[in-house]
């Protein structure tokens, strides 16, 4: 129960990655509102993990709804003491291709909507006695490259630098904000990527650990930042991605996986 009496906002948590931490913080004691567009999947998502999860239609790329989100979940609860900053969205194209639309759909999502949310429920923490921990979901993607996705690249390198400076800015008020930088994490969406073995190796090949990630290995990274476990951490990034940032040549890939 280490996240026992505590209130966590997590954004997209209606699957995936999100889910997992969900999943993993109200087994832990706390009370968690599933922050997703998709209003029939959190619902869902709300009903599976039982009373002390709570489904909010959210658009985080909007203002209004991150002031009221944060809001509501204050007069409810009468704290917010976690902030998991998990949506996100991926919009593919050539560089020379990709539109201005798609550009600032990803950064609006992505990045912008982070800024936003966080800035909303720091304004509550800051006046906390336990003050709180935001908890931003980057990716290896913020330092490397993959060319068809720029505005992802370009939105996930931006939530690093957002995470340092809002760490910094708040040290002193008793929020800590951190990041955490998945690798190949394997989400439904990417297990059917993986179905192409052609795919899978390519994916493999850099990883050197052999296989895909997890979603609970990254909610147990997730559940270690909201805790008191981490309480001397701020402005870090940690990366969990089988070894991948290190790699300077491609893996053995094994048979199967």
């Amino acid at each position: 129960m280490r996240l026992e009496n505590k209130t966590a906002i997590i954004t997209g948590a209606a699957q995936g990655i999100g889910y997992s931490i969900a999943e993993l913080f109200v087994r832990e004691g706390a009370t968690v509102y599933i922050a997703d567009t998709n209003t029939e999947l959190a619902d869902k998502a709300a009903e599976t993990l039982g009373s002390s999860a709570i489904a909010m239609t959210f658009d985080v790329s909007k203002k209004d709804q991150c002031v009221k989100l944060v809001a509501d979940v204050v007069e409810a609860e009468g704290h917010l003491d976690i902030l998991v900053n998990n949506a996100g969205i991926l919009r593919t194209g050539d560089v020379l291709e990709i539109s201005e639309e798609d550009f600032d759909a990803v950064l609006a999502v992505n990045l912008k909507g982070v800024f936003l949310l966080s800035q909303a429920a720091a304004k509550v923490m800051v006046t906390q006695e336990t003050g709180g921990s935001i908890i931003n979901m980057s990716s290896v993607n913020a330092l490397l490259t993959i060319p068809n996705i720029l505005p992802y690249n370009v939105s996930k390198g931006g939530i690093n630098q957002l995470t340092r400076v809002m760490a910094v800015s708040l040290a002193q008020q008793g929020v800590r904000v951190n990041g955490i930088g998945p690798g190949s994490i394997a989400t439904d969406m990417l297990k059917n990527v993986m179905k192409d073995e052609a795919a899978r190796h390519a994916i493999l090949s850099r990883t050197p650990m052999g296989r895909t990630g997890r979603p609970d290995e990254i909610a147990n990274i997730a559940m270690f930042l909201a805790s008191e476990e981490s309480s001397y951490i701020t402005g870090e990034i940690i990366y969990a991605d089988g070894g991948r940032l290190g790699l300077n040549y491609t893996s053995p890939v094994p048979e199967g996986e």
